[in-house]
């Protein structure tokens, strides 16, 4: 009796669990973009979208349904991530004011603080340190008005004499010697430098750092080239992202995710790139 008594109630529990689910996608269903875009704005910005106030609040209407409402639905990534490329994006542009509104939207969203500066430290190698330093500056001015003290602690994980050996170790399966054979031939043989300079810097100084996994810097050099426009290099790191875990489906929102930040010509090149690797 107390079996079937027992089996009755997990029965009952398991259904009224499922009509809750059901009742939840029903709601997500139903609600507007307009719903949406509040909602996620909310969670970012601690704050109320679509205000009439301001010098121009019809193209902030336009601009917050359209991101919050509509982009930030499309494809599994978490919040987190969105909010990770975003800062990446933006940091790439130098759109210094709209960056320091989204790292303080990522902290709201529960990105740590290690996780940014890893975010930001990553662009280096492909935009260059004077950027990158731009966007550390509003980073930590964000971290002071926050009360985060900073230097954030220490994530390297390699020394000196150890770099282009670790940062070997990265790169190789992934991107086997594409770099060092496409530097073969110049006056000098200077190309050899170049290529040694990519292991040490961008694998051995970077890659190699705790922080952030393998599977999100790849995600977010993804975020970096789509916003540069480097279609070429963005077809080697969409396959280094497929052969360090990263799926087709991952990589295609994350592309998507850049879209209102971007424009539309480089997203779409981007996602045609995708077409021919994925091919």
């Amino acid at each position: 009796m107390f079996r079937k008594l027992l089996t009755i109630s997990l029965v009952m529990m398991i259904a009224q669990a499922n009509l809750v689910f059901a009742d939840s996608l029903n709601e997500d269903k139903n609600m507007t973009r307009t719903d949406i875009c509040k909602e996620n704005y909310k969670a970012l910005f601690n704050g109320e979208a679509l205000s009439p106030n301001g010098d121009d609040p019809e193209i902030m209407a336009i601009l917050q349904k359209y991101i919050f409402g509509e982009v930030f639905r499309v494809g599994e990534l978490d919040i987190k991530t969105r909010e990770m490329l975003t800062v990446t994006s933006l940091a790439v542009q130098q759109t210094l004011p709209q960056l320091k509104a989204h790292i303080n939207a990522a902290l709201n969203v529960g990105v740590t603080p290690v996780e940014l500066r890893e975010a930001i430290y990553q662009c280096a190698p492909f935009i260059g340190f004077p950027k990158t330093l731009n966007a550390l500056a509003v980073l930590n001015e964000v971290f002071k008005e926050r009360g985060i003290t900073t230097p954030l602690k220490s994530t390297a994980t390699v020394n000196e004499d150890e770099r282009y050996e670790k940062g070997l170790a990265l790169q190789e399966p992934v991107y086997g010697t594409e770099i060092k054979d496409s530097m073969k031939g110049l006056p000098d043989d200077m190309g050899k430098d170049v290529a040694r300079f990519l292991t040490e810097v961008c694998f051995g100084d970077f890659y190699t750092r705790e922080g952030l996994d393998i599977k999100t810097r790849e995600l977010l050099v993804v975020g970096i080239l789509v916003t540069t426009g480097n279609t070429s290099v963005l077809k080697s790191h969409i396959k280094g992202n497929l052969k360090v875990g990263n799926s087709k489906e991952t990589i295609t929102a994350a592309i998507i995710q850049c879209l209102p930040y971007v424009g539309f010509p480089n997203t779409i090149a981007a996602l045609k790139t995708l077409k021919e690797v994925i091919k």
